[in-house]
C-alpha cells in the first residue's frame, strides 16, 4: 500500500515518454497568446494586474538597491506557481515535492544574497551575528547560533516547501481513495467523503499558491538584510 501512495511522487509516463514536459507547456501556451486586438483580454488584463500586485507586495520591503532582483523574484514566483498549480492536474508530477529541486532553487539565491551583503555591506552584514548590547560572556555563544541559523536558512526554505506540497498531495491521495472505496461499500456516507475531498482540494489549490509566494517573500527578507 505504502508503495501505491507514494507512487504519485514519481513521473508519469505513456506511451513511453513522459507527460511532465507536455504539461508544463500549458502554462506558456496559455500566457504568451498573440493577438492582434487593440485592447487585451480578460485574461492579459488579470495577468497584468496580479504581476503588478505581487512585484509590489514583493519590492516593497526591500531596499533600492535590491529593486535589480525583481525579474529574478518574479520568475521564481511564476516557475513555483506553475509547478505546484500544474502538479495538481491527473497524470502529473510535481516538481517542487522533491527536496533535492527545492535545494537547488534555495540554495544558490540564499548564497547569492549573503555574498552581496558581504561584497556591499561587510560590516552590517556580519553585524547580524551579534545583537546589540549582548554580554561579554555570551558573545562566542550567540555568534555560533546565529551562524547556525543562517547557514540553516536555505535548508528551511526547501523543507518548507517540500512537507507542505507533500503533506498535501498524501491526503488528497488518502481521501480519494477513500471516496472512491466508499462509494461502492456505503453509498449513503459518500457524499460526506466527496464534500471533504472538494474542500481538501480548494485547500491544497491555496496552499500551493501560498507556498509560492512565502518561498519568494523570505528569500525578498533575506535580501532586505543584505541591500
Amino acid at each position: 500500500m505504502m508503495t501505491n501512495l507514494f507512487d504519485q511522487f514519481m513521473t508519469p509516463k505513456m506511451f513511453g515518454m513522459q507527460l511532465l514536459p507536455l504539461t508544463l507547456l500549458i502554462a506558456p501556451m496559455i500566457t504568451f497568446v498573440k493577438s492582434d486586438r487593440l485592447h487585451n483580454n480578460r485574461f492579459v488584463t488579470l495577468s497584468h494586474w496580479a504581476m503588478k500586485t505581487i512585484t509590489k507586495h514583493t519590492m516593497t520591503p526591500i531596499n533600492k538597491p535590491g529593486h535589480n532582483w525583481a525579474p529574478i523574484l518574479i520568475s521564481l514566483i511564476l516557475l513555483l506557481l506553475t509547478m505546484n498549480v500544474i502538479g495538481l492536474l491527473p497524470y502529473t508530477f510535481t516538481p517542487t515535492t522533491q527536496l533535492s529541486m527545492n535545494m537547488a532553487l534555495a540554495l544558490p539565491l540564499w548564497l547569492a544574497t549573503v555574498l552581496i551583503g558581504l561584497r556591499t555591506q561587510t560590516t552590517s552584514s556580519l553585524a547580524h551575528l551579534l545583537p546589540i548590547g549582548t554580554p561579554t560572556p555570551l558573545i562566542p555563544t550567540l555568534v555560533l547560533i546565529e551562524t547556525v541559523s543562517l547557514i540553516i536558512r536555505p535548508l528551511a526554505l526547501g523543507v518548507r516547501l517540500t512537507a507542505n506540497l507533500t503533506a498535501g498531495h498524501l491526503l488528497l491521495h488518502l481521501i480519494s481513495t477513500a471516496t472512491m472505496n466508499l462509494t461502492l461499500l456505503l453509498p449513503i456516507i459518500s457524499p460526506l467523503s466527496m464534500t471533504i475531498l472538494m474542500l481538501l482540494t480548494i485547500l491544497e489549490v491555496a496552499v500551493a499558491l501560498i507556498q509560492a509566494y512565502v518561498f519568494t517573500l523570505l528569500l525578498s527578507l533575506y535580501l532586505q538584510e543584505n541591500t
